[in-house]
Order: structure tokens, then sequence, then C-alpha cells
């Protein structure tokens, strides 16, 4: 298997930096910086450059500047996708993004890390695992997600959680670990609300 078919399956492996497609990140670079130099109306250039960016890019993905990835192959996006501003996604491994998924400014999904022991860490052996969102997700600001978690459909993540765990559909989690604090019920519908103006 090489490198590259490594890095696009659903399974957790470790790496040689030598060994990772550094070409393969330089274009991805090449592509987040032409799309944070983009203007607010240029909704059309805006959406080229993710088609040429993500593995799979839904009509839908909306993504605020400044956006940065390591090689944007391995992001796919499977329908309404909100990503705000001053997000980063380290997709050394696939990352699945559902339907309906919101990720809040400053959010960041790590697949990749690195070796504890520091020898290896220094030689740039590393680890990866994909992550997915599945459908209906909020991730709220400034969450991190490490490599190898889900959340599962509906579920929310607190800001500033740090979610080292995958987590359960339906649920409202927090923390640092991240940790299911309660499911979401109908008690968290918003009611209709009245906005009056001064005269």
């Amino acid at each position: 298997m090489t490198m590259l078919e490594r890095m696009q399956c659903a399974e957790a492996y470790c790496s040689d930096h030598r060994d990772m497609p550094a070409h393969l990140q330089d274009k991805a670079k090449t592509l987040c910086w032409q799309y944070n130099q983009t203007a607010p109306f240029e909704t059309e250039k805006r959406g080229k450059i993710l088609k040429q960016l993500f593995g799979t890019c839904h009509p839908l993905t909306f993504v605020e500047p400044s956006f940065h990835c390591d090689y944007g192959f391995n992001i796919h996006t499977h329908g309404l996708a909100v990503i705000n501003y001053n997000c980063v996604i380290l997709d050394t491994s696939p990352v699945h993004i559902g339907a309906n998924a919101f990720l809040a400014p400053g959010v960041i999904i790590a697949c990749s890390g690195h070796s504890l022991d520091a020898a290896q860490r220094a030689a740039g052996i590393g680890t990866s695992a994909p992550v997915t969102l599945e459908d209906d997700v909020w991730i709220g600001a400034g969450a991190v997600l490490c490599g190898g978690v889900t959340i599962g459909a509906g579920s929310v993540i607190g800001a500033g959680s740090v979610v080292t765990r995958s987590i359960p559909a339906g649920m409202v989690a927090v923390g640092n670990p991240c940790r299911p604090l309660r499911p979401v019920t109908e008690a968290d519908r918003l009611s209709s609300l009245t906005i009056t103006a001064e005269d």
C-alpha cells in the first residue's frame, strides 16, 4: 500500500515524515492561499477553488476565510456545511463532514499527531486517524477534535472543548476532555421570538 492509499483509508496509521507527499501539501497550501485572498462577493470563484481543494465538495459548502488544511483531498462534505472563520483541518486521514454541519470560528480538526516518545517525535514519526462528523452536528467556537473521533448525528460540542473520544448521537458534550453532558431534547427548541423595534 502506498502512503497516499494509506492516507485515504479509514484506519489509523503511523508514518515517517519523509514518506508524506509534500507536493500535494504544496498544492493545498497554494489553493488555501488563493481562497483566502478572495473577496466576499466572489462566491463562484470560491466554489471553484473548493472543488479543486476538497476530495468531495457538496454545492452547499460554505467556508469563511481564513481557512487552512494539510492536503484537502481528504476532506469530504456531504451536504450543507458551514465552516466559519479561522478553521484548520489537518487532513492526513479522511475527514467526513455530514449534512447540516456547522463549525464555529476557530475549530481545529487534527487527524495528525506525533509519537509520545521524544526520540521518535524528533525523528518525525507521526500518527493519523480519521475524523467523522455525522449529520446535523454543531461544533462550538475554538473546539479541537483529535484524530480517531466520531461526532454522532445531532450532537453539539461546546465551545473550547477538546474531543479525544467519540461522542454519541444526540448529545450536548463539553469540556477538556470533552464528555457527554446531557441529551438534546425538545426543551432545547427555541420558541417563537417577537422582535420589536423602538420608535
